[in-house]
């Protein structure tokens, strides 16, 4: 059975008032969605409370859950619409957290991709990678949160561009177009440090 399949099998549970079935979906996606609301706040505290203010929300609205999209895009769409909704009573702006390219909590990953960094690197080049992270995080952070959202979802949580304007409410062309702008302003940020790069000799 594919996840998408259990996540049918549960969501009808819950909907007729199986409380286990949904702590189930908890399960499932808490990280997920605590990864996606630690990329617009910087408080881990914040991230908690909005991460379960999101799952209360979803239980509440459950039975208005029709299945026309997959249920963690739904999911997700309350995560930001929480999210945002805190930020403005907090009157704070949607930051990317530090450290968003590399997933929060998932030490193993994190530790898997640094050890083939550091497997036959140099230090130079181990370095030049850093770097460029660091380049990019502060890119991803100095685009407008409509761009900064939609490459978020694109490239780090991996949600296809239908499932994106299904999160952010808006037609399929405008995330093309926020994805590829965000895309544009990235590259223009990198560009100096790959070209310098490629100049030096080791």
């Amino acid at each position: 059975m594919s996840g998408a399949d259990a996540d049918v099998l549960l969501v009808e549970r819950a909907r007729r008032g199986d409380v286990r079935a949904f702590e189930m979906l908890v399960v499932k996606y808490q990280r997920r969605i605590e990864r996606l609301i630690a990329r617009m706040v910087r408080d881990d505290a914040l991230v908690q409370d909005i991460a379960q203010e999101t799952f209360i929300r979803a239980y509440r609205a459950i039975a208005q859950f029709r299945g026309e999209s997959a249920f963690y895009t739904w999911l997700y769409r309350i995560a930001v619409n929480t999210a945002k909704k805190s930020l403005v009573e907090l009157r704070r702006d949607p930051l990317v957290s530090e450290g968003s390219l590399a997933s929060r909590d998932d030490g193993d990953e994190t530790s898997r991709v640094e050890n083939e960094l550091s497997d036959g690197a140099t230090p130079e080049s181990l370095l030049a990678s850093r770097e460029i992270a660091s380049a990019v995080n502060a890119a991803i952070e100095a685009l407008s949160e409509d761009l900064r959202q939609a490459i978020t979802l694109r490239e780090i949580e991996g949600l296809s561009y239908e499932e994106i304007a299904d999160v952010m409410n808006c037609p399929i062309g405008t995330v093309r177009s926020r994805i590829f702008r965000a895309r544009e302003a990235i590259a223009t940020r990198l560009r100096p440090l790959l070209d310098t790069r490629e100049g030096e000799r080791w």
